[in-house]
């Protein structure tokens, strides 16, 4: 009697189709990009759980006023005012990888030092302040690196269908990951769901470490760092449309750190959420995520990148001002407060991502090789280091009013600023071709 050991036919039928679809996709079929591509999710998924816990751990556990809220998204942003236009210098003048490596070493440790403070009762808001300026600065040296490295390994061309990849998955992760971090807050207390967040950093420097993609050594430079600081920012400058992302996404960071220096206080006190309560908010703005990774081609072909960034700005304009309208106990129950702030989180996620994914393409597409550390960093640099302005002025707003007032102020600027950038004729600008170093 004959015995079939071969491949049973619905296996072949569901095998084929796979395959051809991993051939047709460039991204899909590069081995090095499919590692970035898995560290990437592993570090949305662990900074996720580390948003809700590092916060949380303030709140809860240190007691942290309105103030002292807003000292600590001030420290995590002041690395950008004072790291961002000396790391475009490094980053164009060595290889990215090392750096993005050392980077991601340096932030492990110091997220693995909350829970061992908190272990030997010495945790602190100032320890929170500290290990927040430490992560900031890798934020600022390892993030430049890892879009450089992110150019430099699949190209200018395919920079938006990756995005669109990274944003398929984090919005997974947006689902997933605080919901287990508000069970694991409530089981295991803040600081010990910070671990996870540092694993995932061990995790990916495991993955990347071995990379073998388009990372060559720059060729030595005889200029003086400071020229190549101004030549950066001149370069930006003399681009209408990075001149006009620069003052307009500055204006959005210093409203969006006001507004997360007082979220989770508002949540917490204002509409009394429990952590896993505000873990399963922070879900449903998942949802959120995973809308914008649906709708980013789409948009992005209809409205073109200028347009797309448009609606994201607007739908976290209507997110930021609709939160502080939320009452304390919302049709007289305190969880239909709860599912109202957790609908905003939806808009405001979607929101975030529709603005920062083609802001993040279409300025790597109109900067030369040479420019692109530096235009990465001087960009942050404009765009972030007025950010702890944002974190402190809320912080004081709420600690000598009210909260909901500072959550209010920041509703009014985000208001103004998308009808700014709405008559900004520069942004139609948008998806002109890379130009030549100056």
């Amino acid at each position: 009697m004959a015995t079939y050991f071969g491949e049973p036919p619905i296996f072949t039928s569901l095998r084929r189709p796979l395959r051809d679809k991993l051939g047709a996709d460039p991204l899909l079929g590069n081995s090095d990009f499919l590692r970035y591509w898995f560290s990437a999710i592993l570090n949305g998924f662990g900074g996720y759980i580390g948003g809700l816990a590092v916060p949380l751990c303030a709140v809860l556990l240190l007691k942290a006023t309105p103030a002292q809220m807003g000292m600590l998204g001030a420290a995590a942003a002041m690395p950008f005012a004072l790291f961002a236009l000396p790391a475009g210098v490094l980053l164009d003048r060595n290889r990215k990888l090392p750096i993005l490596l050392s980077s991601k070493a340096i932030q492990a440790s110091a997220l693995f030092s909350i829970p061992a403070a908190y272990w030997m009762g010495v945790l602190s808001v100032e320890w929170m302040y500290a290990v927040a300026f430490t992560t900031g600065a890798c934020n600022v040296v390892g993030g430049g690196a890892e879009q450089v490295f992110l150019t430099n390994l699949i190209g200018r061309e395919r920079l938006m269908d990756a995005q669109s990849k990274f944003a398929a998955t984090d919005s997974a992760s947006r689902l997933l990951a605080p919901g287990l971090a508000g069970l694991l807050i409530q089981w295991l207390t803040a600081p010990y769901a910070v671990l996870l967040n540092a694993m995932g950093f061990v995790t990916s420097i495991l993955l990347l470490r071995n990379l073998k993609a388009n990372d060559p050594k720059p060729a030595p430079s005889d200029k003086h760092p400071l020229r190549d600081i101004r030549d950066g920012l001149q370069f930006i400058w003399q681009q209408p449309l990075l001149r006009t992302l620069a003052w307009s996404v500055g204006a959005w960071h210093m409203l969006f750190y006001g507004y997360a220096a007082l979220a989770v206080l508002f949540a917490t006190r204002d509409l009394g959420m429990s952590a896993g309560m505000l873990g399963a908010a922070q879900m449903v703005g998942g949802l959120g995520v995973l809308a914008s990774s649906m709708l980013l081609k789409p948009l992005t072909r209809r409205y073109g990148a200028s347009g797309t960034i448009l609606i994201g700005i607007g739908l976290t304009a209507f997110a930021f001002t609709l939160t502080p309208m939320i009452p304390a106990r919302l049709f007289g129950t305190p969880m239909a407060s709860a599912t109202a702030f957790a609908a905003l989180s939806l808009f405001l996620d979607c929101g975030v991502m529709l603005f920062v994914m083609p802001y993040m393409a279409i300025r790597q597409k109109v900067t030369p090789d040479a420019y692109l550390g530096r235009m990465v960093s001087t960009m942050r640099f404009l765009t972030i280091a007025v950010a702890p302005l944002g974190a402190l002025t809320a912080g004081y707003i709420g600690e000598h009013f009210s909260v909901r007032t500072g959550m209010a102020c920041v509703a009014v600027g985000a208001i103004v600023l998308t009808a700014c950038m709405a008559v900004a004729s520069s942004l139609r600008d948008a998806e002109q071709p890379a130009v030549a170093a100056p």
